[in-house]
């Protein structure tokens, strides 16, 4: 965990305190069905973070995931976190997709919108 300051224009960081990923045991969501920043990660202990938005905090739980893939292969459990974001294949998932998901979006709203106004014969 890092913490950030400013000191005129010059930031600065500082390490406040490290885990390691072997530790991990399992990162809490929280609640899937909203949009919120809050998630608990459960080492030894449990630390309840705060992500700069929800769409950092998913980042970061795939991020986790892809980490402990490619290293680990450990079986750490990701809970309260909806799969089709955690899926980085998804085109649901928010990095640096979001064109894709208002496009998909707008045509289902323009296909909508040309159904209502069709007469039915």
């Amino acid at each position: 965990m890092v913490k950030h300051w400013r000191v005129d224009r010059e930031e600065k960081y500082e390490i406040v305190e490290k885990w390691f990923l072997k530790d991990l045991e399992m990162i809490d969501g929280k609640e899937a069905d909203t949009d919120n920043p809050y998630f608990d990660m459960h080492f030894h202990k449990v630390y309840h973070m705060e992500a700069y938005s929800c769409a950092s905090k998913y980042t970061f739980a795939r991020t986790l995931s892809k980490l402990n893939a490619m290293y680990l292969k450990k079986d750490f459990k990701i809970v309260n976190f909806d799969d089709t974001y955690l899926n980085d294949d998804s085109i649901w998932s928010s990095s640096n997709r979001d064109f894709l998901v208002v496009m998909r979006v707008c045509f289902y709203a323009s296909n909508l919108l040309c159904l209502s106004l069709c007469r039915l014969s």
